[in-house]
């Protein structure tokens, strides 16, 4: 909620000040042993809120933000609150009631301390005290589709949000309440709370998953608020079970535990975080994680320094925050690596704490100012006035997004995310290990963006979080059989199978590997990985380049898939383009009533929607998306076969966007090689109703060597240039020599690739 009239604020503002003038004299009845008491030590301190009220009227965002929150909660108290018998599903009114109040409960307790007026510690605490009137006749959640159960909430997840927000609001209001009300509510509401989602469910609590992140932040939160060591020691180390049963999985079809795998908030530092900062479930799940993480570390820093958590594994929760930042588009949206919704995107509240932890414990980075500056928020503690201060400072510099590479597993040695940024151009390369049971089977998957836009997509997650009527807010059964399997994602798939046999057991055991990433040269960006054990027998090797060309405004896209087999296959590629077809350069038939494409493996909710059989040479299809032209340029062989799909079919609730592909199939083919370019090229004005450069620039693109040790390409563009590049497919050594005859012409190169210039 924001206030944007200026004025408005103004006048806010000053009747805040005029509020803590007023309250700055002791008030009466409150001892000393209170004013000299350690709360709030968690997110916001004691010689915070003493800065926060010395700067209050000339630190515009915090003021901003504050005068906002003032007047959402003023609201709420005026309108009372309800604590209702929990019975929803996300999306409910229960679930969301629940949800609502403790976010409110957390910016009550932030306003007392900052504002110092009385109204909202009674709002917290007449609050608190209705939830310990409930919580002792609670029985688990009635909704049964959880395998970790809450009370308040259908699943231990979101009990937890609520402990990790409530602890906050308990810190601030700890010392307005008497002695016998803190061992209320201590004893009747936060132990068994954090109890149940300890003790009560270690198959939720002793993971390492975002899951059992927010578990442990939650009993640590709570644990710090009441000085609680041994619930501390819990939260840090997990809880001791005597009877885990390795193969127990999650309601994803995750296992809950690895045998002899270590447990606790620092075992969730550890092995989900590469050295790089990526988080292995993708940084949807980073975003959501990465404000436990964060909060708890907060917290942990400002009462327990002796930890260094900001400095645990060379300090990666502070590099992950650059790490996410870097994984989203030109508009703040983040890739869609695994599981994720799209839309997302740093504008989340999880993301305003995240960069503001951010900035105030790693180092005062400019850059990450400039995101707050977009945000337009704070929180309101002691981070968020530092990030006030730095921009009312003019200290802001622009977060620089560039090609970057973030590796993935806990030593950073199981794949890795490479990003080309070329222009305007983002090109997403996954080749990671799996990501836990959020992870897809999509080994040496794309993506492409331009300025923000989806160009070439990745599919997402199959679910409409927080809508009720689409399956209680939670997943569909369509992220399974579709959004995971191998077929929704611009990748190989042999045989109209999905990679690992679309089985978690055999998927989290292997991750594509590291071939080249150089980036250097901006005019020239590679991205090269292989995958060797998605389908046995069967050996992976993709390239992904940005050429940039003098000639031309835009970048273009050359990507290069070789595929090395022991056996004949059937070998599909799709490309699921975004946008509205213009013209394609070989003749299809259309089907007068589409075919479902296939039985399984994600083929059966794909229509066939028209057919073609492709010569020796080149295809292009060439389409409009938001008032840009593209084309996509690919080579075939002869009887090739090119399928026109669309999204939907098999699904009798529409939990499918009915969306389209082009597939390039090779049938019964031992070694394959996919070539094909993808360039934006032109523009279209829906005002002067001109099109402008609507046709490729591309003459002609041709294999013009492919043995196992290299792969030569050559690009023709219309301007009577010519280039050819070349990759070595065995040495990536940056300075082995190399030579090669390509046409009685000899090339000569160092390192793992080469653009050569033709004349």
């Amino acid at each position: 909620m924001r206030i944007k009239n200026s004025a408005g604020i103004k006048l806010v503002i000053i009747a805040i000040l005029l509020v803590i003038i007023s309250c700055e004299k002791k008030p009466e009845g409150v001892s000393e042993s209170k004013l000299t008491s350690n709360h709030p030590s968690l997110i916001l301190t004691k010689q915070g809120v003493k800065d926060i009220r010395a700067n209050l009227g000339s630190i515009p965002i915090f003021d901003k933000t504050l005068a906002a929150t003032k007047k959402e909660v003023d609201a709420e108290i005026e309108n009372g609150f309800d604590v209702p018998v929990p019975k929803d599903y996300s999306g409910g009114y229960t679930h969301e009631t629940h949800k609502k109040n403790y976010v409110l409960m957390q910016k009550a307790g932030a306003l007392y301390q900052i504002l110092n007026d009385e109204k909202y510690a009674e709002f917290v605490k007449d609050m608190l005290f209705e939830y310990a009137k409930l919580y002792p006749t609670l029985p688990v959640h009635p909704k049964t589709r959880s395998y970790a159960r809450g009370k308040l909430f259908w699943q231990c997840l979101n009990d937890s949000n609520w402990l990790v927000y409530t602890s906050q609001a308990y810190d601030c209001i700890y010392d307005f309440l008497s002695e016998e009300e803190r061992t209320t509510l201590e004893t009747d509401l936060f132990k068994p709370f954090a109890d149940h989602i300890s003790k009560d469910n270690p198959q939720f609590f002793n993971r390492v998953h975002n899951h059992a992140t927010w578990g442990n932040s939650a009993v640590g939160m709570i644990a710090l608020a009441m000085d609680d060591d041994e619930l501390l020691d819990r939260a840090l180390n997990g809880v001791e079970v005597d009877n885990f049963n390795p193969d127990v999985k999650d309601n994803d079809g995750g296992y809950i535990r690895k045998d002899g795998q270590e447990i606790g908030f620092f075992a969730n530092i550890n092995e989900p975080f590469s050295p790089d900062g990526y988080f292995t479930e993708g940084p949807y799940y980073q975003r959501y994680a990465s404000y436990p993480f964060l909060i708890f570390a907060q917290a942990l820093q400002n009462k327990k320094p002796d930890y260094k958590v900001f400095e645990y594994k060379d300090g990666v929760l502070l590099k992950s925050v650059n790490a996410l930042l870097n994984l989203s588009n030109a508009n703040g949206e983040f890739f869609l690596l695994n599981d994720a919704q799209k839309g997302m995107s740093y504008f989340n509240a999880s993301l305003i704490s995240t960069v503001d932890i951010g900035y105030h414990f790693g180092g005062n980075n400019p850059e990450l100012l400039s995101i707050a500056e977009m945000q337009d928020e704070v929180t309101l503690d002691d981070a968020g006035l530092a990030v006030a201060l730095g921009i009312k400072e003019g200290k802001a510099k622009p977060f620089d997004k560039k090609s970057i590479e973030l590796s993935d597993g806990a030593n950073g040695d199981e794949g890795a995310v490479g990003i080309l940024r070329s222009g305007d151009l983002e090109l997403v390369f996954k080749y990671t290990a799996h990501g836990l049971s959020h992870g897809h089977y999509d080994k040496l998957s794309f993506a492409l963006f331009e300025d923000g836009d989806e160009v070439v997509q990745d599919y997402g997650m199959a679910r409409f979080v927080n809508i009720e009527q689409k399956g209680g807010g939670n997943y569909l059964k369509e992220n399974t059989t579709w959004a995971k399997q191998t077929i929704a994602h611009n990748t190989i798939v042999q045989n109209e199978k999905s990679q690992f046999n679309g089985k978690y057991d055999i998927g989290s055991k292997h991750h594509s590997n590291k071939y080249v990433f150089s980036v250097t040269n901006e005019n020239l960006q590679v991205a090269s990985a292989k995958e060797e054990n998605a389908y046995p027998g069967t050996k992976l090797h993709r390239t992904m380049v940005t050429i940039k060309d003098d000639y031309y405004d835009t970048p273009y896209i050359l990507d290069i898939m070789r595929v090395t087999s022991e056996s004949a296959n059937q070998y599909d590629l799709p490309f699921y383009f975004l946008g509205h077809i213009m013209k394609t350069n070989f003749e299809y038939s259309k089907l007068t009533t589409p075919e479902v494409l296939g039985k399984s493996d994600g083929y059966q909710h794909l229509y066939k929607e028209a057919s073609a059989t492709a010569n020796e040479g080149t295809v292009s299809l060439n389409w409009l998306q938001n008032n840009k032209f593209y084309t996509y340029t690919a080579i075939t062989n002869y009887n090739n076969e090119l399928i026109f799909g669309k999204i939907g079919a098999n699904d009798p609730e529409f939990n499918l966007r009915n969306e389209q592909t082009l597939i390039l199939r090779k049938k019964n083919t031992k070694d394959a090689l996919f070539v094909s370019t993808i360039e934006s090229h032109g523009t279209y004005s829906p005002v002067s109703e001109l099109a402008v450069n609507a046709y490729s620039n591309i003459e002609n693109i041709e294999v013009v060597h492919n043995s196992k040790e290299y792969t030569a390409i050559q690009i023709d563009t219309k301007n009577n240039t010519s280039k050819v590049f070349i990759i070595s497919n065995e040495n990536n050594d940056k300075d082995a020599a190399h030579k090669l005859s390509i046409k009685n012409k000899e090339y000569t190169w160092k390192g793992p690739y080469k653009l050569i210039y033709n004349k």
